[in-house]
């Protein structure tokens, strides 16, 4: 039975937005541990309510390529491993630590027992080998299969362009409850990306039983996480809902652990209607837009949460079939240099700073050094004079005196949407005979546009996947999943191929350093902001583990205090 609660956050937030249109603008003392094993006190009632900010594009972990999908698979299923506060390792499906070859191309995992599945069936390795199979297959078409399994584990790279079956994979299950992967090169951060959505188990007989329906509704959809995601109509498509609820797997093998009973969801876009329901007690957190940071910058519940996430201005050089003006190196950085940042963060106004480069600050180390971003330096200056030379060369070399751009953006509102406007500004001012045409398109089109490489100026993100700076500067390899921009440069290629191979962890950040240099200085992207968050943000939320990589949040030590 669904409770009354889901259904007035609902209604709480139509109200507040019909509000706005018109106007223009009992408790228990209990305990529980957090995830350091931490006593504290806890409200009688373990619910939380929050906003999200968009639908839900998909819930398949092979297909899953977006922030608030990769949210939600990881709340609801389990891999080998969680993350637990600072990035620490816990137990998720594998009981224990790998058992790791003396050339670190071996893991042995082995499985607890007591895992299973929301239907009742047992988690076991099997269902690891299918869905890592199915992730990296052609047939599947998975971006994230291939990217992070190529040049990881043994043979993927060949089963995605075809060259081998994929029963050829490095996986196998050597029992129903011990896993062996083959690694096709030494990958140190191995145990933390097996924690990434991507590397979920599936029930075999369970996909195949839905088939192309699998994962668009509740009703085609396992479970074996700590919550479980209900949608009130059990057979709604996940994409159109605008309101959904995580509640308590009580099959969860460690769901004792878990002392939230729901989360509801409901999706809004407005930040002042957020802020609102925030105020009344209708959801527990708020992101603020720039408009709002100001007017709550001393509220007691306000705070800033520094994220690892990067956004650039991705130039595509080919579009259906054709080199765009963006295909020349001064055009590009031409917009590079045109780009004042440090405005474009005050217009965000919410704890974001500036990028000088595609690695984030407070990232990495390197190792015998520094931070990588201080080490590597600032690649992003906004200089007017440069730029300008740059741009009258690349017009010169295309035998043209004007261009004319369209900027593909998500269709947000507020500070995000005054970002791209102020972006295109700067960009026309400070390059003349240049129009940029903004171009809105929903969450959902815009990721699409990206794999259809139907663009030619596009804002995008990207947040780690795993805790090395192979997560961030493998996007842009030559025909990689995620270039998607036709970027290609045989030695950044190279470079990027050899950190796979090279045990030496000195020499291996050295070519990293390298290969973001090259990047850079030819401005394949043109970083824009490190990500920060501004909310909001309810102190009875205790617990609650906010990931350095992989999905944002982490609810599974998460409870309600008094």
């Amino acid at each position: 039975m669904r409770t009354k609660k889901w259904s007035i956050l609902l209604v709480a937030v139509l109200v507040v937005s019909m509000v706005l249109a018109a106007c223009g603008g009992g408790k228990d003392e209990g305990s529980t541990k957090n995830s350091s094993g931490e006593d504290a006190a806890k409200a009688e009632e373990q619910v939380l309510n929050f906003i999200n900010g968009d639908y839900i594009p998909s819930m398949d972990p092979s297909k899953v390529t977006d922030e608030y999908g990769f949210q939600f698979v990881g709340a609801t299923m389990e891999g080998l491993y969680r993350l637990g506060e600072d990035g620490e390792i816990k137990e998720g499906i594998a009981k224990g630590e790998p058992e790791v070859s003396e050339d670190g191309l071996t893991w042995t995992f082995k499985l607890r027992e007591d895992a299973k599945w929301s239907n009742g069936d047992p988690v076991t390795a099997h269902d690891f080998v299918y869905s890592w199979q199915r992730a990296v297959k052609p047939e599947t078409k998975s971006e994230y299969g291939p990217y992070m399994m190529a040049g990881v584990i043994k043979n993927a790279d060949e089963i995605s362009k075809g060259e081998l079956p994929v029963e050829e994979l490095g996986v196998k299950a050597i029992d129903d409850y011990t896993l062996e992967v083959q690694l096709a090169n030494p990958t140190p951060y191995f145990e933390s990306l097996t924690t990434f959505g991507t590397f979920m188990p599936l029930n075999q007989k369970f996909v195949e039983e839905h088939g192309e329906n699998f994962a668009t509704s509740e009703a085609t959809l396992l479970f074996n996480g700590p919550f479980k995601l209900d949608i009130k109509d059990d057979n709604q498509n996940i994409t159109q809902a605008n309101e959904w609820k995580l509640v308590k797997n009580e099959d969860y093998w460690d769901a004792d652990t878990v002392q939230l009973e729901e989360i509801n969801f409901v999706v809004s876009k407005d930040p002042q209607t957020n802020v609102n329901l925030y105020n009344e007690g209708d959801i527990d957190r708020a992101d603020l837009s720039a408009d709002l940071v100001d007017q709550y910058i001393s509220h007691d519940d306000y705070r800033i949460v520094p994220q690892a996430s990067v956004f650039y201005l991705k130039m595509n050089q080919e579009r259906k079939g054709e080199q765009t003006p963006l295909a020349n190196k001064n055009i590009r950085n031409a917009i590079n240099n045109a780009i004042d940042r440090e405005a474009l963060v005050n217009v965000l106004n919410n704890g974001s700073i500036a990028a000088t480069g595609l690695i984030p600050k407070d990232f990495v180390t390197v190792p015998g050094g520094g931070d990588f971003r201080e080490e590597n330096g600032d690649f992003a200056a906004y200089d007017k004079d440069t730029a300008l030379e740059a741009w009258n060369k690349g017009l010169e070399e295309l035998g043209v005196d004007s261009i004319e751009l369209e900027l593909l953006t998500d269709d947000a509102e507020g500070a995000t949407k005054t970002f791209n406007e102020n972006l295109a500004h700067q960009l026309e001012t400070n390059l003349p005979g240049l129009k940029v045409n903004i171009k809105p398109v929903p969450f959902k089109n815009r990721l699409q546009l990206d794999t259809d490489q139907d663009y030619e100026l596009q804002v995008a993100g990207w947040g780690p996947d795993y805790l090395d700076p192979f997560t961030f500067l493998s996007l842009f390899v030559t025909d990689g999943g995620n270039n998607k921009m036709g970027y290609s440069n045989a030695e950044y290629d190279q470079l990027i191929s050899e950190t796979q191979t090279t045990t030496d962890q000195e020499q291996r950040y050295q070519k990293f350093l390298e290969a973001e240099k090259i990047l850079l200085e030819e401005s394949g992207i043109a970083p824009l902001y490190q990500r920060a968050r501004s909310q909001l943000h309810s102190p009875k939320i205790q617990g609650e583990v906010i990931n350095k990589f992989g999905a944002t949040y982490e609810w599974k030590w998460a409870y309600v205090a008094e």
